[in-house]
């Protein structure tokens, strides 16, 4: 028993989209959004499945805490050396604001403050 279908090795075909004739095997299947639709269109017209129309069909986890934090202890083994100065650790780095450094009383016990503000003030003359 044969195939119900002819070969198609020379068929000629349509672009549903543009119109154009082509041969039925260089047609492609337009899918949007991951259905088969029955468009066959040419290889110039054909676009591939668009990734950003698929938006919820899958379910997206993107956790943001830790399980099981644990407090940062590379301050105190290798941030501060014999003398009491910074030497390298997680905390080297400091970050300031409005006033410079923000040390006030009540964060003294956190990271020291080592920032110092130098500023200079030009002189403009006017004629």
């Amino acid at each position: 028993m044969g195939n119900r279908f002819a070969s198609g090795k020379i068929a000629i075909a349509q672009c549903d989209r543009c119109g154009q004739q082509f041969r039925l095997k260089q047609l492609k299947t337009e899918i949007i959004k991951q259905r088969k639709y029955e468009l066959l269109v040419c290889p110039e017209c054909w676009d591939p499945d668009q990734p950003q129309l698929m938006l919820g069909m899958f379910p997206v986890d993107d956790p943001q805490a830790l399980r099981n934090p644990r407090r940062d202890t590379t301050y105190v083994t290798s941030g501060v050396n014999s003398a009491g100065n910074l030497s390298g650790g997680s905390r080297d780095i400091q970050w300031s604001w409005n006033p410079v450094g923000g040390a006030n009383n009540f964060d003294e016990a956190l990271t020291p403050n080592y920032l110092v503000a130098t500023t200079f003030v030009g002189t403009v003359t006017i004629t």
